[in-house]
């Protein structure tokens, strides 16, 4: 009969008897899963008899696939489009709120997932197996499949420096893995190689700008326009579709106008903005699409009722007055249950009244004093407050969904007796990075191969500096100490050497074929990631 000892490592559970291990789960301080809402070691082992935990897994893997969905659908749908307003507002360059904001919007299931992580030591694994393993599948096979999609000649400049300091970034992880703790001044270290990274950008754009400027202006002929779309190709600083102004997309809601103005109703007008389902949309595409968006529509629905977004390419700014006032009501309280996965949610003022009434009483307010001095047709001049507001809303979201992902990954690495490094460069890497690897083929094949292959470098440095930069700050400030890194083993080599090995082939092969990505190229990175799987795969289950 196996001991319980509370100092024993959540991993031993696997190790006692199907009967004893709930009283294991429950009694082993290192099985408290205090970052997530559930407790999915307790549901495994306590909830369903233990001749159902295959089941109870299969249940849980099936919930890990929805948890991506809402990870994707608030990155893309909510965050993203309002730190697209909010660098609008601010009148940003596309340079500067490339290597920004927009990279933030991109990077946001994997930065809060890394922070999510480093949280807690037994799972820093996943932030260094996610970090790694993304940055080896965003640079083969998003990257190879942009050279197989469309083959094309790659910017020279910019793609060598986005090499250079994503190189830099990985060497600099790879010391500190070997060490095995990060301290203070290192993890600044990785903020501030960020920021020397963005005025690098800045100031080679600028550079550019100037220089084609005066080349241009001893050409006779030379227009203003065409400088700057030389420019755009060469620089192509991340700029992805949810930074690019809607006069640059495929406009059909012009062709669907009404001729005679016709004013909606209060109630018109909130269920037609709680409505995802864009009816000419629906009947363009194939029944695996109506499928898939019936299945994600209850989701977009409750998103919609939480987050505002605020478009200020369209006419009214997507001004939507029932809903953005019911979002004064729903924002606020979703950020107070959800914050540290509802943590904040129980606190109570003075030990007596809890803090979620006092924000839902702000919120009704609010609500009240906007409704009661707006309209329905004009929006008010402090309508782009509420991009901050979405902004906010979609931080605190991801950062809770990325949790319970962390948490739910830990619970498979112990049921599934894996290490949480080939989780991390597995399931957590693909799902954060699979939607950038469909956007970035689908950019390419609209004709932008140079875009499309600026998101697989410039994005993934953003995600590995601020993702172990902030990660780790974010520990340090819980437990005033370093970080402890450890390895898992030779996996963790294994995942950095060979991120390094596609870095080096990449430097050389790139311009040794003078800068010409090509289909023998893509299917060579496409080689590459099969051959890195394998040996890892081998190497977790100890045959190499």
């Amino acid at each position: 009969m196996f001991r319980i000892n509370s100092n024993d490592e959540c991993d031993c559970v696997m190790n006692v008897s199907a009967a004893e291990r709930c009283a294991f789960v429950k009694n082993t301080s290192d099985c408290n899963m205090e970052d997530g809402f559930i407790n999915y070691l307790q549901v495994v082992f306590c909830l369903l008899p233990p001749d159902l935990t295959p089941l109870t897994v299969t249940f849980c893997v099936i919930w890990l696939l929805f948890l991506f969905v809402i990870l994707g659908l608030t990155a893309s749908k909510f965050f993203c489009p309002n730190l697209s307003a909010i660098s609008t507002s601010l009148h940003l360059t596309h340079n500067v709120a490339g290597v920004t904001f927009l990279a933030l919007g991109n990077g946001a299931p994997d930065i809060f997932s890394a922070i999510a992580a480093f949280s807690r030591p037994h799972t820093a694994g996943l932030a260094v197996g996610a970090l790694f393993g993304a940055g080896i599948f965003v640079t083969t096979v998003v990257a190879g499949s942009v050279a197989l999609v469309k083959p094309f000649a790659v910017a020279s400049r910019p793609f060598l420096r986005d090499v250079i300091f994503y190189m830099s970034a990985v060497f600099w992880t790879y010391l500190i893995l070997y060490r095995g703790t990060i301290t203070l001044g290192e993890t600044l270290g990785y903020l501030g190689l960020y920021v020397v990274y963005v005025m690098t950008v800045i100031i080679s754009a600028y550079i550019y700008s100037r220089q084609k400027r005066l080349s241009n202006a001893r050409m006779d002929g030379a227009s203003q326009i065409q400088a700057e779309s030389y420019e755009s190709s060469d620089s192509y600083e991340n700029e992805v579709p949810c930074l690019l102004p809607a006069t640059q997309q495929p406009e059909y809601e012009s062709e669907y106008r009404p001729l005679l103005h016709y004013t909606e109703s209060t109630k018109q007008i909130l269920l037609s903005s709680l409505n995802p389902v864009d009816t000419r949309k629906w009947r363009r595409k194939s029944w695996k699409w109506r499928v898939v968006k019936v299945l994600k529509t209850p989701v977009e629905v409750i998103l919609l009722l939480c987050i505002p977004v605020v478009d200020l390419d369209k006419e009214d700014k997507n001004w939507r007055r029932p809903l953005n006032c019911l979002h004064l009501i729903t924002a606020p309280l979703v950020c107070v249950l959800a914050f540290q996965s509802g943590l904040f949610g129980d606190y109570l003022i003075e030990g007596q009244f809890p803090v979620w009434v006092l924000t839902l009483l702000l919120g009704l307010f609010l609500s009240a004093i906007v409704f009661c001095s707006t309209t329905n047709e004009c929006p008010p001049k402090y309508h782009p407050l509420f991009a901050i507001l979405g902004f906010l809303v979609s931080a605190v979201l991801i950062s809770a969904t990325a949790s319970e992902v962390v948490s739910l990954l830990h619970m498979l690495g112990v049921v599934l007796s894996l290490s949480n490094t080939v989780l991390g460069l597995t399931l957590l890497a693909w799902g954060n990075s699979i939607g950038d690897c469909f956007s970035d083929i689908t950019i390419a094949r609209q004709g932008y191969p140079r875009m499309a292959i600026s998101a697989c470098f410039g994005g993934i440095i953003f995600n590995m500096l601020f993702g172990v930069g902030l990660g780790c700050l974010v520990q340090m400030m819980k437990t005033h100490s370093e970080v402890q890194l450890e390895p898992d083993g030779l996996l963790t080599w294994v995942l950095a050497g060979s991120l390094g090995v596609s870095l080096v082939l990449s430097f050389v092969i790139v311009p040794l074929s003078r800068f010409h990505l090509g289909r023998p190229y893509g299917i060579f990175l496409l080689i590459f990631y099969v051959t890195f799987l394998v040996v890892a795969l081998l190497t977790e289950f100890d045959s190499i």
